[in-house]
């Protein structure tokens, strides 16, 4: 039985600001970010969305025509949770209208959460084919503003139907895993911005690399050549190709310098764009990769590399089924990625600094540019959410009174 990805759509925000004006403010040559790190565009997250309604507007199009009734299983995977007890699924599953009779859950494990959802989903399919599982990840990557981290920024959220009727790739079965307890990166909970090793954590994500790929050797049987095309978690685009040619030089590979860059380079496209997205960030790989290589790929293997800062690691493969592309909202995604408002830096900043009452208090989020769904604000300590009429453009608006705006 085949098991994998039926459908699957990403969300980005409608906002976004252009690096070359984030070097200009923080003094430093453009061509470090576009260059060095690979970075020309970071989305970033209005005052009224969060990790739920990036995931609900993702989730909302990678339903489309499916059967809903199916969906027996929602996992959300996120490092930017909302709540250290309510899974930010259980808003998603009623934003979205789905079944009652549904599991709802959360999942956590740094970048890598996603893949383990795919796994637990797959898991699930297994045991009852007749069952669909939405898998969302969604996250806002934070750093401190002119800290090392800010460039490589971002939000965005990807949603995945896994079901036994794959119509973009079947997962293989095997997955090689490697787990240690490192301090690269971690956010406490009285911290809303990450703390992170850079130089440190580099050097832990290729550690990983390579004993993940090592047990998923052991495991399948496979070798370097068994794959066409490579996918890797993408905290900056270079370090896709950095990994790549790193896991080359393990494996002795024969292939020239441009034949491996094209191996990964496809993966990399969206990411330039949107900047990291943590637990989204590999499968936004995977869009970008299936709907920006210009050629077929029907047929090919792909390998992934999912990477969890803490850390953990994760090597699987897929393979690319026929009609692939017919199964990709290709179009919307091309409009999310080229119909965004570019911020000026103190819009930007606004945006960054903008944060919810610690009071708990009646609170009401200003109107933006936003997807379907909307966080639109704050009482006895509960988020409030509400579904968007879909005009082409919301112009940002006063705060509402407390008990005017209808909410979720």
């Amino acid at each position: 039985m085949k098991t994998g990805i039926e459908s699957i759509s990403m969300y980005i925000p409608r906002f976004g600001l252009d690096i070359r004006d984030l070097a200009k403010a923080r003094n430093v040559d453009p061509s470090k970010f576009i260059r060095g790190i690979g970075q020309e565009f970071m989305a970033v997250p209005a005052p009224d969305e969060d990790v739920v309604t990036l995931g609900a507007n993702a989730a909302l199009q990678a339903l489309e025509g499916v059967d809903r009734s199916a969906i027996r299983t929602v996992i959300f995977a996120t490092e930017s949770g909302i709540d250290q007890s309510k899974a930010a699924a259980i808003y998603v599953h009623k934003l979205l209208d789905l079944p009652q009779n549904c599991r709802t859950v959360e999942m956590k494990q740094a970048c890598c959460s996603s893949t383990s959802a795919l796994h637990f989903a797959m898991a699930t399919v297994a045991l009852h084919p007749e069952q669909k599982v939405l898998l969302v990840a969604s996250d806002v990557a934070r750093y401190g503003l002119g800290s090392p981290g800010e460039p490589t920024q971002g939000a965005g959220a990807v949603a995945m139907v896994i079901s036994a009727q794959p119509k973009i790739i079947a997962m293989g079965e095997h997955v090689g895993y490697y787990t240690e307890d490192v301090m690269d990166f971690w956010r406490p909970n009285y911290m809303d911005e990450a703390l992170v090793d850079g130089k440190y954590s580099i050097k832990v994500y290729m550690h990983a690399l390579e004993e993940a790929w090592n047990d998923y050797r052991t495991q399948s049987q496979a070798h370097f050549e068994s794959f066409r095309h490579f996918c890797y978690h993408l905290p900056f685009s270079r370090m896709g190709l950095k990994a790549h040619l790193h896991l080359a030089r393990l494996e002795k590979s024969g292939l020239s310098a441009a034949g491996l860059q094209a191996q990964v380079e496809p993966s990399l496209a969206y990411n330039r764009r949107i900047g990291n997205a943590y637990t989204a960030s590999l499968y936004l790989g995977l869009l970008s990769l299936l709907e920006t290589h210009p050629e077929s790929l029907e047929g090919n293997r792909v390998g992934f590399f999912s990477y969890g800062s803490g850390c953990m690691g994760a090597f699987f493969g897929g393979t690319i089924l026929p009609g692939y592309r017919k199964a990709l909202p290709t179009r919307v995604h091309r409009d999310l990625m080229t119909n965004r408002q570019r911020l000026t830096l103190a819009e930007y900043e606004a945006f960054y600094t903008h944060t919810l009452p610690q009071d708990g208090n009646c609170y009401r989020t200003d109107r933006h540019r936003t997807g379907a769904f909307r966080l639109a604000g704050l009482e006895n300590h509960q988020r409030l959410y509400e579904k968007v009429p879909q005009v082409k453009v919301l112009a940002a608006d006063a705060a509402e009174a407390c008990a005017a705006a209808p909410v979720m």
